[in-house]
């Protein structure tokens, strides 16, 4: 997502922030660059031309001029901005309103308005609490009411059965009166859809407006459409009214115009966003961690929501004992590894990391990606029980049957060896032993004198790094190095969740040193 764009405004600032005093001709010349990278990027000439004005007015400033490091500044105008066009503050579905609260979906044909109704309808009833029918008002497209019953059986979501010759204002009326009946608090029409905006389909979306009186209308629009997006939000809002939109497919895009372009155009907010095909993809969008992301800053608070989501708690505080006993074998490993990629694997981690979202390229070029994870699994699965609970006892003879059973060598098994040596030493110095339980000290400690309680849940003691400023980080660091931990030496934190992340070959992560374990990126000569 916005990787193209990321990559384009990266370079662009980077030249910025390096330069000690910035001209009115320097500007320019960026602005010039950034307007070509929004472009390339799908977004619409008219907010294009909106966002670099707003950035050259503000940019050319005297009190830019005059700062001590007005490329720092720039950067943070341009930040600023993104933020706006994005939509300030995340706004997520309106459920406040008297039950069965009607949510109509509109959108063109293949945008995937009806698998992401039961994404919404799922999140509603997981996150929510909430009971939840989805009705298919399609009735031109062959099988679409049986896809949406197929999801709700997938998702376990009550769906509104078929009558055979209704018209979708009907099928509409009656899904709202069997809300009512069933005790349902939630009710999600999926209308029909065409292959192009025409006047049939926005005069059978206002009549089911009509007839329905929905609380929320989502318009559903694959990130994909490129510019086409503009007009498509445009019409919609101007026939039907939407309350907001639904992104999807915004993991194959490396773009994101259609995001930054329907937000500025329609003034409605992007209220979430798909990334992947599974019922359980689809995010909050926050206009702010977007942004964040798109000027490579990371997203630290999404990736610890993204670790409480799929990372068992109960799991993580079994691990967290074990490590702390000193003891972490391969089977420990394996699970590690399996956590990393449940995150999004490398490359996902790095992304949401602060300055790491360059290291993508380079660790993928090094051969440290998502598929080094799968032949290092796969090599501690071909082990036997006693060989995974007990690495001293692999010998020659047993890495030759190993390499076979993985397809993979003995190099490989011996650098995965090294590699759980590395956190097994770790694990004992920081865990129960050696210091008197260093780390849980250390981060017990500093979590009580700040006031964060246990942490979050799902990582142990860590404190909420979500909530640290830069100064209580700074402060962290210091106690670490007082307790002797040297700065890109610290382990993946042994409080299960994110605790004991495999090795990013010594990449920092703000105030907390590095990760331990893979090898690191090759040097250059």
């Amino acid at each position: 997502m916005f990787e193209s764009l990321q990559d384009r405004l990266g370079s662009i600032l980077s030249g910025l922030t390096g330069r000690g005093a910035l001209s009115e001709a320097d500007v320019s010349a960026a602005l010039r660059e950034v307007r070509r990278a929004l472009l390339e990027a799908d977004v619409a000439l008219e907010v294009v031309r909106s966002f670099t004005d707003k950035v050259r007015e503000k940019a050319v400033g005297a009190e830019v001029l005059k700062s001590i490091k007005p490329g720092q500044m720039v950067v943070k105008i341009v930040h600023d901005e993104l933020i706006e066009m994005l939509g300030s503050e995340g706004v997520g579905i309106d459920l406040h309103a008297v039950a069965p609260v009607v949510i109509m979906m509109v959108g063109l044909q293949g945008s995937g308005k009806t698998t992401t109704t039961g994404k919404i309808a799922k999140r509603l009833t997981d996150r929510e609490r909430k009971k939840v029918l989805m009705a298919s008002l399609d009735t031109r497209r062959p099988a679409a009411q049986e896809q949406l019953r197929q999801l709700g059986v997938q998702t376990g979501v009550d769906t509104l059965p078929v009558i055979a010759g209704q018209s979708p204002t009907d099928i509409a009326a009656r899904a709202v009166q069997a809300a009512k009946l069933g005790g349902h608090d939630v009710v999600i029409l999926d209308t029909a859809g065409r292959t192009h905006i025409d006047e049939p389909l926005m005069a059978e979306m206002a009549e089911i407006k009509r007839k329905s009186n929905p609380h929320e209308i989502l318009l559903v629009a694959d990130s994909l459409t490129g510019q086409d997006a503009v007009n498509l939000a445009r019409n919609f809002d101007e026939r039907v009214g939407i309350t907001g939109l639904v992104l999807t497919r915004m993991d194959g895009d490396g773009r994101g115009g259609a995001a930054l372009s329907m937000r500025a155009v329609t003034g409605k907010p992007i209220k979430l966003i798909g990334t992947g095909e599974k019922m359980t993809e689809m995010e909050e969008f926050h206009p702010r961690r977007i942004a964040d992301r798109i000027l490579g800053m990371g997203d630290i608070v999404s990736l610890v929501e993204k670790a409480a989501e799929n990372i068992d708690a109960e799991k993580a505080a079994a691990m967290a004992k074990k490590m702390q006993s000193g003891k972490f074998d391969l089977n420990d490993l394996a699970d590690q590894l399996r956590q990393m990629k449940s995150l999004g694997g490398m490359g996902g981690i790095m992304g949401m990391m602060p300055g790491m979202a360059g290291m993508k390229d380079k660790l993928a070029a090094s051969g440290m990606n998502d598929k080094m994870f799968d032949r290092q699994i796969a090599i501690i699965q071909s082990m036997t029980k006693a060989e995974r609970a007990n690495p001293d006892m692999l010998k020659h003879s047993r890495k030759k049957r190993i390499a076979a059973g993985s397809g993979t060598d003995a190099a490989e098994i011996n650098k995965l060896l090294k590699m759980h040596r590395q956190m097994a030493d770790m694990m004992k110095m920081m865990g129960g032993k050696g210091k008197g339980g260093m780390m849980k000290q250390m981060m017990g400690g500093l979590a009580s004198k700040m006031g964060l309680g246990g942490g979050m849940g799902g990582m142990g003691s860590m404190p909420d790094l979500s909530r640290l400023d830069p100064k209580q980080l700074e402060a962290l660091q210091k106690q670490a190095e007082a307790a002797g931990i040297k700065p890109g030496s610290m382990p993946g934190l042994p409080g299960g969740g994110m605790g004991g992340l495999p090795g990013l070959g010594g990449a920092k992560l703000p105030g907390l040193g590095g990760f331990p374990g893979l090898p690191g990126l090759p040097k250059k000569k």
